[in-house]
């Protein structure tokens, strides 16, 4: 099972190798659809405003997808440059370990060992004392040489280390900036969208949320409730319905797609990420006519959208802006298949 306990977290422990591939996937995702769209001709009549206004909803849900995709990224960069900072501090404490031994031998005055033999030749008063210096001398040239060797290795490992720490600590902040640069432009086309959805009719307004979101349902109050997990998240959802749509909110009072699912699960004990893509990679994939209450169903190519299946063909999930958190069919164009957690 990839999703996890809210109470446990897996640690990466590749910190370069993490760092080098989330900063691949970060410039990756922050291509493509975060790109401001060219302008198309004005609306002639009120329909076709309100089918500009359907599309844009549709490209909003796409774009929202990419800034949780790259928050997850900046996030495990950022991980993974701690884990890097670690590794080098404990590496740097190796080598200072050494210290003692290190002043203990400039402090005996070691300096070679030709020069310490004939030292022992000079001293000696016999040919006995003179082999037991020659011996002892051998010893400690021997000790010396392997405690410098040791601090060489543990050196080289130190600064292998912290050459990680510095490129995990880069890559981190390079994705960080990306990151900001994204939220930014989405915000902008939020801001767009939500006064073109504003210049619509009251009428024309439900037409779109109803063709993007679906028709809400009343959930029935008999609804089967399973047990577990799957029965706590489920009550956890319904009761944020009228909540409001709101572009990465994961509650408790506005949320989006993936921010009430994240947020239901959270109630029953299950950290999931803030990300439908990254959600529909977790536990069993099941059909639609396998579909339990409980199961997280997920839309769109590439995955975009999740909701959380309650029965009765009926789901519950946050779509987009100007719909609240609403119940509706399961049954809407876009379905791909559904996912099981437990």
């Amino acid at each position: 099972m990839q999703f996890t306990r809210t109470t446990h977290r897996r640690r990466s422990r590749a910190a370069v190798a993490l760092g080098a591939a989330l900063g691949a996937a970060l410039v990756a995702t922050a291509t493509g659809l975060l790109s401001p769209s060219a302008a198309g001709a004005a609306p002639g009549t009120a329909v076709e405003a309100g089918e500009l206004v359907r599309q844009a909803a549709e490209q909003l849900t796409l774009v929202d997808e990419q800034v949780h995709e790259a928050e997850l990224t900046v996030a495990a960069q950022q991980e993974a440059a701690a884990a890097a900072a670690a590794q080098a501090a404990v590496a740097q404490a190796a080598v200072a370990a050494y210290e003692p031994q290190l002043r203990a031998i400039a402090q005996s005055g070691y300096t070679g060992k030709t020069q310490s033999r004939f030292a022992a030749f000079l001293t000696s008063e016999s040919a006995t004392e003179l082999v037991q210096q020659m011996t002892t001398l051998d010893m400690i040239a021997e000790h010396t040489n392997s405690v410098m060797s040791e601090v060489a290795a543990a050196q080289a490992v130190a600064q292998q280390a912290q050459n990680a720490a510095d490129e995990a600590a880069a890559t981190a902040t390079a994705g960080l900036a990306q990151l900001e640069a994204q939220q930014a432009e989405v915000q902008k086309q939020i801001a767009g969208y939500q006064a073109d959805f504003a210049r619509l009719s009251a009428t024309e307004q439900a037409a779109v949320t109803t063709a993007v979101a679906g028709r809400s349902l009343q959930a029935p109050r008999d609804l089967p409730m399973p047990s577990g997990a799957a029965g706590v998240a489920i009550q956890t959802a319904l009761a944020q319905v009228g909540d409001r749509y709101e572009h990465a909110a994961s509650g408790p009072d506005a949320f989006d797609c993936s921010g009430l699912t994240s947020y239901a699960y959270a109630a029953a004990g299950f950290s999931l990420p803030h990300s439908s893509r990254a959600q529909s990679q977790l536990g069993t994939q099941v059909s639609r006519g396998e579909l339990q209450a409980g199961d997280l169903v997920f839309f769109y190519t590439p995955i975009s959208h999740v909701g959380l299946y309650i029965g009765n063909g009926m789901m519950v999930h946050a779509r987009t802006y100007g719909s609240p958190v609403a119940v509706t069919s399961v049954d809407q164009q876009g379905f791909r298949f559904g996912v099981r957690l437990g």
